[in-house]
C-alpha cells in the first residue's frame, strides 16, 4: 500500500475502530445491565397510593385524606380530546416511536444549537413513565441510559395504551393531585369524560411543570401554555380552525378552593379520619378506604346554612368592628397590579368571605382590589354597614382608609356589601332519636379557621337548656305539670352553700308568685327550678341526670345544677333529648356507618342498638310522655314560641339555655324524627350582648334547620301510655287535659294561679 494512500485511509480505520470499540462497550452495557433492570411488576400488578376518601350516607364526597389525590380511570374511559392534548403537549409521535423518541431527539438537539433561549427536551411518555415509577430527578448519564433502557423493556412488555393509561393515572399535576381525573376534578370540578378541548389543553399543559403552569397559582403562565397544547393540537389535526379558535376564547372557572366538597362537612370528615385511622392504622391513607357516615347532603347542607346565616345575624346585630389589618400599597403601581394578588395571598379567604384591599376610600364610595382579580366599587347601601369607620374621626386603628384590609361578600341579590370575620362561634348537630345515627353536624363556623369541633370538644354551661332533666327526675319523686311552685326570690346564706351567700334570680328580675311546674318550665323560671331540685334532692337528680348520658363529675351536687351550671357538649344534650323524642330510650349517637375498601367489601360497620329495645330504656314511657308535653308548651307559648310560630307545626318540643352574662346561647329540641342542637358562644368565654339569649340567638339556627329537614315530614305525636290518667283542667289557654301517673294524679286539680297567666316568657 502507498504512503499516501495509506495516510488516507488511517483516520477511516481509526474512526470505524472507534466506532466498533464504541458498540463493543455499548454491548456489554447493555448485556450487563438490562437483566438487572427492576422488573415491571409494579406497572403490571399497578397499584397506586389512594387516598382515605369520606362520604355522606348518599355517596357524595365530604373528604378526602392522602399525599395524593388520586383517582383511577380506564384508558377507554379517557375521552378523545384528553388523549389528544396529551400527545400534543409531551408526544406526538407516541404511538410511532419505540420509546425513544429518535427524531425528536434531532428537533430538540437542533433548537438547543440554533435557540439561545430555553433547552428543549425530548423526553416521551414512556420515559416519563419509566421515569415516575423507578427513578430519581437527578440529571445524570447513568440515571439517563437506565431511563432508556426501561423505555425499550416497557415497549417491550406492555401496550401501548397500557403505557398511555399509567401516565393518565400517574403523572403528578399540582395541588397534590395524581392523574388526569383528579386533576379534572380538583381543578374544574367536573368528571374527566366532561372536558371541553380548551380545560383538556389547560391540564395536559401540567405536567411541564406543575407549579408555574398551576392556574390557581400562576393563571397567566397557565394560560400561555395552554394556548401552546392548543396551537400543537390543531396543528397535529386534532382541532380544526374553529375548534380551535372557540377553545381559545373559553372562559375557564377554575377552582380556586382546592377542599371544595358536594357539601360543607369538613368536622365529620375529620371525625371519619380518625376513626379510620384508629381501626387500620398502617395504610390508612394509601390503600383507597372509602368510609361512609351518617349524615345526608340536604341535611348537611341545610344545618350550615343554618348556622352561617345565625352567626352573621349575630355579627350584623353587633355592629362593625373596622378594618381587619392594613398593608403597604407604595410600591403597588395600578389597580391591577399583580402585587395586590400577591398581598392577598397570604390572608385566609373563608368560603364566602373575600378579602379585599381598599384603593380609594370617602364617606360615599369605597374602591378594593378583591382577591381573584375583581375591581369592585361599594357605595349607598353596601356601606350600611361600616359607614362609622368611614368617618374622619373613626379609630385611626379600624377607619377604613387605603390600605385597609376588609371583608365582602355578595347579598341575595349579588351586590358586594362590606361584611366581616365573624369573631363568634357556634355549632349544630341533629341526630334520629329511633337510631342515634347522626344526620347533620357543624363543630364551628369555618373549619379552615378552627378546627376545634364545639359539637364534641366543648364543654360549656348548658343554663337552662338543663332543666328538663331535672323536672323529669322531679315527675319520678311524685311531681306532676300541675304542682304548686313558688316563683319567689330565694336566699340561701354561706352556712347553705359552703362558701358564700347565694341570691339566684329569674332571668328578667321579675317574680310572678305560685305556679304550675308546666308554666314554670314554658317561662324558664329559675326560682322554680331551684325549689324543684331542693325539693327532690341534688344527689337524687345528679345520680338522675346520668341515665341520660350526663357525667356526674361535671354536674356537682348543688343547687346550681337546677341553673345548668354543670358542663355539657352539644354531642351530650342532643343524645339526652333524644329520650325525650323516642320515648325513654338512651340510644348510642354514631356518625360512621361502615368503612369499606377499594373493592367495595365491607371492613367495619356500625352495630346502631335502635329505640324500642326495653334494656335501653332509661325512663319511664309516661315520664318521656309527660316531658314530650311540657317541652312543646315551651314551643308553642314559651320562650321558644318562635318556632311553632314559624314552622306552623304544633308537634315541636324543647328547651332555650342562657348562662349567667350571656356567655352561652342554646336550644335544644325536637319532633318525633329528629333530634337537634344549637349553641353559640364565644371560645374564650365571654359576654354575647345583652338580650342574646337562648332564643335569639341559638333558636334561629335550629329553626332553619327544621325548616328544611321537616319540609315533607307529616306532624306526629305520642301515643298515651299505659298507667295514665287525664283530667281537664284550667290552663293558661284555656281548658285543656292533663294527663298524670296513675300513682300521682291528685284527687283535685290546683286552681289555676296568678302566675299561670299569660305573659311574655324570657330565656
Amino acid at each position: 500500500m502507498s504512503s499516501p494512500l495509506r495516510w488516507i485511509l488511517y483516520p477511516f480505520i481509526l474512526l470505524a475502530g472507534l466506532l466498533l470499540m464504541g458498540v463493543a462497550v455499548i454491548a456489554i452495557v447493555l448485556v450487563l445491565t438490562y437483566p438487572n433492570l427492576p422488573t415491571l411488576e409494579v406497572l403490571t400488578d399497578y397499584r397506586p397510593k389512594i387516598p382515605l376518601r369520606v362520604y355522606t350516607a348518599d355517596g357524595h364526597l365530604i373528604g378526602e385524606f392522602g399525599e395524593e389525590r388520586r383517582s383511577i380511570v380506564q384508558i377507554e374511559d379517557v375521552p378523545l380530546v384528553m388523549k389528544q392534548a396529551i400527545l400534543a403537549a409531551e408526544d406526538e409521535r407516541f404511538y410511532q416511536h419505540g420509546g425513544i423518541d429518535t427524531l425528536g431527539m434531532l428537533r430538540a438537539a437542533i433548537m438547543n444549537l440554533t435557540s439561545g433561549g430555553k433547552k428543549q427536551g425530548a423526553s416521551t411518555i414512556t420515559q416519563q413513565v419509566a421515569r415516575n415509577f423507578f427513578l430519581s430527578s437527578e440529571k445524570t448519564y447513568t440515571r439517563k441510559l437506565y431511563e432508556v433502557l426501561l423505555s425499550f423493556k416497557i415497549e417491550h412488555n406492555l401496550t401501548k395504551d397500557q403505557i398511555l393509561e399509567l401516565y393518565v393515572n400517574q403523572i403528578y399535576l399540582g395541588q397534590r393531585a395524581y392523574g388526569f381525573a383528579a386533576a379534572a376534578s380538583i381543578y374544574f370540578g367536573k368528571p374527566l369524560k366532561d372536558l371541553t378541548a380548551a380545560e383538556a389543553a389547560m391540564l395536559a399543559g401540567l405536567p411541564k411543570a406543575p407549579s408555574a403552569f398551576n392556574p390557581v397559582v400562576n393563571p397567566k403562565r397557565a394560560k400561555l401554555r395552554q394556548q401552546y397544547v392548543l396551537r400543537r393540537m390543531k396543528e397535529m389535526g386534532a382541532l380544526d380552525e374553529k375548534q380551535h379558535e372557540a377553545a381559545l376564547k373559553q372562559t375557564l372557572v377554575v377552582k380556586r378552593e382546592t377542599n371544595d366538597y358536594a357539601v360543607h362537612a369538613e368536622h365529620v370528615a375529620e371525625m371519619a379520619r380518625q376513626m379510620a385511622a384508629d381501626r387500620f392504622p398502617e395504610d390508612v391513607y394509601s390503600r383507597g378506604l372509602r368510609v361512609f357516615t351518617t349524615i345526608t347532603r340536604a341535611d348537611q347542607a341545610a344545618a350550615y346554612a343554618a348556622l352561617r346565616r345565625g352567626v352573621f345575624d349575630y355579627d350584623r346585630r353587633h355592629g362593625y368592628r373596622g378594618a381587619e389589618s392594613y398593608v403597604d400599597l407604595k410600591d403597588v403601581k395600578s389597580d391591577q397590579d399583580e402585587a395586590l394578588d400577591e398581598i392577598l395571598a397570604d390572608i385566609y379567604g373563608g368560603e364566602d368571605l373575600s378579602p379585599a384591599i381598599v384603593l380609594a376610600a370617602s364617606p360615599k364610595e369605597v374602591k378594593a382590589y378583591r382577591k381573584g382579580g375583581d375591581l369592585i366599587t361599594l357605595s349607598g347601601d353596601a356601606l350600611k354597614f361600616a359607614n362609622r369607620m368611614l368617618d374622619e374621626k373613626a379609630p385611626p386603628n379600624k377607619r377604613i382608609r387605603r390600605g385597609a384590609v376588609i371583608r365582602v361578600q355578595k347579598d341575595d341579590k349579588g351586590a358586594w356589601q362590606i361584611v366581616q370575620m365573624p369573631e363568634v362561634e357556634s355549632a349544630f348537630v341533629s341526630i334520629d332519636p329511633q337510631t342515634g345515627s347522626i344526620r347533620a353536624l357543624v363543630g364551628g363556623f369555618d373549619f379552615n379557621k378552627n378546627k376545634f369541633n364545639h359539637v364534641s370538644q366543648a364543654w360549656r354551661q348548658p343554663g337552662s337548656s338543663f332543666k328538663p332533666f331535672i323536672y323529669s327526675a322531679a315527675l319520678e319523686k311524685g311531681f306532676t305539670p300541675t304542682t304548686i311552685v313558688l316563683d319567689e326570690p330565694i336566699v340561701f346564706p354561706a352556712s347553705v352553700t359552703g362558701s358564700q351567700a347565694w341570691e339566684p334570680k329569674n332571668y328578667d328580675g321579675k317574680y310572678e308568685g305560685p305556679m304550675r311546674l308546666r308554666t314554670a318550665l314554658a317561662k324558664s323560671k329559675n326560682m322554680v327550678s331551684i325549689r324543684v331540685l331542693q325539693s327532690i334532692g341534688t344527689h337524687y337528680a345528679q345520680d338522675y341526670a346520668t341515665r341520660f348520658g350526663f357525667e356526674a363529675e361535671k354536674h356537682p351536687a348543688y343547687l346550681t345544677m337546677a341553673l345548668g351550671a354543670g358542663s355539657v357538649t352539644p354531642w351530650q344534650m342532643v343524645t339526652a333529648y333524644a329520650t325525650f323524642a323516642n320515648g325513654g330510650y338512651r340510644i348510642q349517637p354514631y356518625v360512621v356507618r361502615d368503612i369499606r375498601d377499594d373493592k367495595d367489601q365491607i371492613l367495619a360497620q356500625a352495630q346502631p342498638t335502635p329505640a324500642g329495645i326495653e334494656e335501653l330504656r332509661i325512663i319511664d314511657p309516661r315520664n318521656a310522655f309527660v316531658m314530650d308535653s311540657l317541652l312543646r308548651d315551651v314551643t308553642i307559648y314559651g320562650t321558644a314560641a318562635r318556632a311553632s310560630a314559624t314552622l306552623k307545626r304544633k308537634d315541636l318540643a324543647g328547651k332555650t339555655g342562657t348562662t349567667n352574662e350571656h356567655v352561652d346561647a342554646w336550644f335544644c329540641g325536637y319532633q318525633q324524627t329528629l333530634t337537634g342542637c344549637a349553641w353559640m358562644g364565644f371560645d374564650q368565654p365571654k359576654d354575647l350582648g345583652k338580650g342574646e339569649t337562648g332564643g335569639a340567638a341559638a333558636l334561629p339556627i335550629w329553626i332553619n334547620y327544621m325548616a328544611k329537614a321537616l319540609k315533607d315530614v307529616p306532624e306526629s305525636f305520642p301515643p298515651v301510655p299505659e298507667g295514665m290518667v287525664s283530667k281537664e283542667v284550667v290552663g293558661a289557654k284555656g281548658p285543656a287535659k292533663e294527663y298524670f301517673y296513675k300513682e300521682h294524679a291528685p284527687e283535685e286539680v290546683p286552681e289555676q294561679q296568678a302566675g299561670d297567666a299569660d305573659s311574655k316568657p324570657v330565656d
